[in-house]
């Protein structure tokens, strides 16, 4: 029985919406911003609860980033909230020169990432947004693996005063984060102890590593799995950890694998512990058509395609 078979699964958007309202209710500079977003990033009870706190520029990205850069330089803390393609895609610029270069307090919200948004096609998939903004200095890189995790995002960019990036999940997943565990930059969640190899995971791709983890034990094949909520700054003595101890470490992510997460894992590797990876994502390709849950499988991105990942490693190292 896999993760999402033992438990209820969520949408992360959700918890981000609840959490946004709960901080809202505390304190006054909290305001959003979205591009004719609101139901799709679930603004409309904060909408309900907080009129005159939510800024709706319309369909203009490159507005809304330079709006909310605005709003961050009046005091306040500014959510921005849009599909993720489009935020990074669109307003690239601003994100650079407006937020991260300004250092301004805005909290870049991309919602429904990876491929969240399945038959709409490679338009709307939101592969490349990693590679993107880890690309930008001075911009925290954050990717909640669950609503635990979404939550204690929100929190954590309003009292952290610089500017950062949530990945927002729309993919529903179930929970995967311990009570203790710690959110905070430059530290990863030990999700499962291994001593074989070592899965990373980020986001929707976490309950699956977990799942390759489980399947694995059965053939005698002991799997770490470590979760990287912060991207950038990464936990990179977590995995230097994880290079030494193990024979290898598999990177998961649903993303390109052009500048994500294993290439972050695979410039730490390969400048502090050479070691064998393989690296999961999205190759520089479009996606077909097809649902969220066919094109994470069409890629390999399952439990099933991080645990042939991990026997082929042990196999050809």
């Amino acid at each position: 029985m896999t993760v999402a078979e033992r438990a209820a699964v969520y949408d992360c958007r959700q918890a981000f919406a609840e959490e946004l309202a709960a901080l809202a209710r505390t304190d006054e500079r909290i305001v959003a911003v979205c591009n004719d977003s609101v139901g799709s990033s679930n603004l409309v009870a904060f909408r309900e609860e907080f009129p005159h706190r939510l800024i709706n520029v319309g369909i203009a990205e490159q507005d809304l980033v330079g709006v909310a850069a605005g709003l961050a330089n009046a005091g306040k803390i500014p959510y921005v909230c849009a599909a993720a393609p489009f935020l990074t895609g669109r307003a690239l610029e601003q994100i650079k020169a407006d937020v991260a270069y300004s250092e301004a307090h805005v909290v870049l919200c991309g919602q429904s990432p990876g491929m969240a948004y399945g038959e709409l096609g490679p338009t709307h998939h939101s592969i490349e947004d990693l590679s993107w903004v880890r690309a930008v200095a001075g911009l925290d890189v954050i990717i909640p693996a669950d609503p635990a995790q979404t939550r204690a995002a929100v929190r954590w960019a309003a009292a952290s005063g610089r500017p950062s990036y949530l990945r927002i999940p729309r993919f529903k997943v179930p929970e995967t984060t311990p009570a203790d565990a710690p959110f905070e930059p430059r530290r990863a969640v030990v999700l499962r102890e291994g001593s074989d190899v070592t899965v990373i995971a980020i986001g929707s791709l976490v309950s699956r590593a977990l799942d390759a983890a489980a399947s694995l034990a059965a053939e005698g094949v002991s799997v770490r799995v470590l979760n990287l909520p912060f991207l950038d700054p990464m936990d990179e003595d977590a995995v230097v950890a994880a290079a030494r101890e193990t024979r290898g470490i598999v990177t998961a992510e649903e993303a390109t694998i052009s500048g994500g997460l294993g290439a972050a894992v695979a410039a730490t590797v390969v400048t502090r512990h050479p070691a064998p990876m393989r690296i999961l994502g999205v190759p520089r390709v479009f996606a077909p058509t097809g649902d969220t849950a066919f094109l994470l499988d069409h890629f390999g991105l399952s439990a099933d395609g991080i645990a042939a990942a991990v026997r082929d490693l042990l196999r050809h190292g």
